[in-house]
């Protein structure tokens, strides 16, 4: 299967404003530095990555993973609260007590949350059920 890149602000249009996202509010600080961390950002992607906080009762994400995989920056996915949750393969999932201090320390109200970070610092979030289609 071939994956075509969504553009970056179809991304952000489609996670921000579709109305059956409207309910979904969120607590994580825009213009924040991101917690500690163990990954490093990627240079080709011009310092700009989508973060995925989630945890084992989110549900069926995967339409929300295809997603944000099709925006075309590094994806990373940290599972918080202790329950390992799978995640598409190919991405390194953190887990355990950090990540679960990492989406704490983020204030994050519901997961999943998405969170487009450039340079280390949050542009845009959203938190909620993912249930919009980006075309």
């Amino acid at each position: 299967m071939t994956r075509r890149h969504a553009p970056l602000l179809t991304l952000l249009l489609a996670l921000g404003t579709l109305p059956a996202l409207g309910q979904a509010e969120a607590r994580v600080r825009l213009g924040a530095a991101l917690p500690a961390h163990p990954w490093t950002s990627d240079p080709v992607a011009e310092g700009r990555e989508v973060v995925v906080v989630y945890s084992h009762d989110c549900g069926d994400l995967g339409d929300l993973w295809a997603a944000v995989l099709d925006s075309g920056l590094p994806v990373r996915a940290v599972n918080a609260e202790g329950v390992p949750s799978p995640a598409p393969a190919g991405l390194n999932v953190w887990r355990g007590d950090d990540a679960t201090a990492f989406a704490r320390a983020l204030k994050v109200s519901a997961y999943p949350t998405v969170l487009l970070v450039q340079e280390g610092r949050i542009l845009n979030a959203w938190e909620g059920d993912f249930t919009g289609e980006l075309e």
